[in-house]
Formats: C-alpha cells, sequence, structure tokens
C-alpha cells in the first residue's frame, strides 16, 4: 500500500482515539465526529468527545471523550440506490 494511502487507528480504553492518514474533519460536536481518512470516512460518536490534537501536515489526529463507536463508510456518495445499480 503506497505511504499516502496509510492509515491507523488506536483505541485506548474508549476514552482516547488517535489516528493516522487523516485529510479532512467534516463536522464535529460533543456527541458525533466525521472525518475523511484515506480509507473513507470515519464517524466517531460518544460523549464529551473533543479534538485534542490535530496536524494537517502529517494527518494525525486524536479524539478524547467516552468513545462509543467508530465507524467507516466509503465516503460520500451521489445519487440514490438506482444511480450506483446503473452506472
Amino acid at each position: 500500500m503506497p505511504e499516502n494511502m496509510m492509515h491507523d487507528l488506536i483505541i485506548e480504553s474508549r476514552k482516547k482515539v488517535t489516528m493516522t492518514g487523516i485529510v479532512d474533519v467534516e463536522s464535529f460536536d460533543e456527541e458525533t465526529i466525521i472525518a475523511q481518512s484515506n480509507c473513507g470516512e470515519i464517524y466517531i460518536k460518544g460523549n464529551s468527545l473533543k479534538i485534542s490534537r490535530l496536524s494537517v501536515e502529517s494527518g494525525d489526529m486524536t479524539v478524547e471523550g467516552q468513545i462509543d463507536s467508530v465507524a467507516y463508510s466509503e465516503g460520500r456518495h451521489t445519487g440514490g440506490f438506482f444511480s450506483k445499480v446503473f452506472r
């Protein structure tokens, strides 16, 4: 895998998430953070979430708070179900 496609995610005791390969933070509040990584969108859900570290240059991000879930999506999809089926 090329280095610019590298992405790691480490969850520590459901209180801290450290990630690499972050290219953008799309939205954030105390309950949900949506970030774009080299491997798709990442949805972090929990309580009292805060981005304690973000480096645009290196792509590193640290989130602290009560982590309830972390999920990936392939990214933004344009169009509905039929536009994906009939490509």
